[in-house]
Parts: structure tokens; sequence; C-alpha cells
């Protein structure tokens, strides 16, 4: 029996990289899957592409930072696919600015990040609070390796408190929603080769050495690296796991 069937999962940010992947291998487990994206466009071309492979799949647009049309969503999705039972907040975006540089650029990096990154996951969270708490459901938030530490390259700090700040969110909402049966982990993807840096992989080939000569496998991750710790923790595999996150970054940490 596929480890998802019978879930219906929300994944956000799934028009590319991650969170793309994990929808298609949620959908390849058995999930109806719903993709949320501020692309709408993307997100429904994701979903064609998990509907011609045979799976179940819907898309809709939303800008995770608008807390209204979170919630109209939510209701949405409840009225046209059904109770969500596993929620994947991936949206998010990564500049890597630091504190030095023009005011204007420095504050709208903060405002930016943090309201993707993190006042999202709050978001989206809270809009599919009720059905994922009547169903014992499961939440996967995407952290990072900046979930535990600054790397050694230039970094924003408005992004490391970001992913900080997911992990703390996963950690106090596992210890909240138990009693409920809600599970509550993350991942920590270390570098992910995805649409959202493939700039700065192109212009920046010194930034690349630097992460990996702190890998020890060697290598970039790719998205579909993430779909399996995804699938484990929305998964009945995991039952006995919460409040905890998966590293995928080769290693990094190790370094």
């Amino acid at each position: 029996m596929p480890l998802l069937d019978n879930h219906i999962a929300v994944v956000t940010g799934a028009g590319s990289g991650i969170g793309r992947a994990i929808a298609a291998g949620y959908a390849k487990e058995g999930a109806r899957v719903v993709l949320l994206d501020v692309n709408g466009e993307a997100a429904a071309a994701a979903a064609k592409e998990i509907r011609a492979a045979g799976g179940r799949a819907e898309s809709f647009a939303l800008d995770v930072t608008k807390r209204g049309d979170c919630v109209a969503m939510a209701k949405q999705v409840a009225a046209e696919v059904g109770p969500v039972t596993i929620l994947v907040n991936n949206a998010g975006i990564a500049r890597r600015n630091g504190m030095l540089g023009a005011d204007d650029a420095v504050i709208n990096d903060w405002e930016d990040i943090i309201s993707i990154n993190l006042t999202g996951v709050f978001n989206v969270t809270h809009a599919f609070l009720a059905p994922l708490r009547a169903n014992r459901g499961r939440i996967v938030n995407i952290g990072s390796i900046q979930s535990f530490v600054h790397l050694r390259t230039p970094s924003s700090p408005a992004y490391t408190a970001s992913k900080h700040g997911v992990l703390g969110f996963t950690k106090a909402l596992a210890a909240e929603l138990g009693k409920d049966g809600v599970r509550v982990n993350a991942i920590g993807p270390g570098f992910i080769e995805t649409p959202l840096n493939e700039r700065v992989r192109a212009s920046n080939p010194d930034l690349v050495k630097v992460f990996m000569d702190h890998t020890p496998l060697g290598r970039p991750g790719k998205p579909e690296d993430i779909v399996g710790p995804a699938i484990f923790l929305a998964s009945d595999l995991s039952a006995y796991v919460s409040g905890s996150i998966v590293m995928v970054d080769g290693g990094y940490r190790t370094i």
C-alpha cells in the first residue's frame, strides 16, 4: 500500500524546486496533493505533471504573507478538496546580503525574508490548524542548515534568523499539538540546486566551492534528495517522531 494513501497534503512553494519535488513524491505515494505557490501558473504546471503521471493534484495561487488569503484558501481547500492531513511549509526566499549594506536594502531584506520564511509559516499553519488537529495531522516545515549555523560565506542575518525561527516554531508547535496527535517536524536542507539559487550558482562558483569543501558527500543536493525524508515525516513510518529536524545536508555540519 502507498505510504500516504487516503491523505490530503498541502505543499506551499510547490511551483518549483523542493516544493515541486515533494508534491510529486507525495502523489506517487498515494496522497491527493494541493500545490500552493505565489506563482499560480507554475503551481498549475506542476499539478498538471502530477496528473499526467497518474496522481491526484490541484493547484491554487497563494501569497503566504497575506494572512487573510491563507484563511480563505484553507476554507476553499476544505470545500473543494477535503480535510487536510499533511501540511508542508516550504515557501521561502534567500538573499545573501549582510547587515552593513545600504539601509534600504538591509531593511527590505529583513521585512521580505521574515514575512515569507517565518510569518508565512505561521500564517499557513494557523489557517489549516483545525483540520490538522481534527485528523491527527502531520506538519513538515522546511528549515535549513542555517537553523543551526551561520554559514562560512557572506550570508543574510535575516535568512539565518528566519530559519532559526522555523526550527523554534517547529519545536513549540510539536509540544503544544502533541496531545491532539499532531506531529510537527522539520527538514534541514543543505546546498540544494534549485531555481532559487540558480543565478548565484552560475555567477559565483567560489561560493559553490565553499559549500562543497564542507560537504563530505562532495556534491550539491537535488530537490529529489528532500523527497524521501519528507515522505518519512508525513507517513506512519515516523509515528513516534515529533519536534525533530532531519538534516539533509550531505554531512555539512560534520566539518
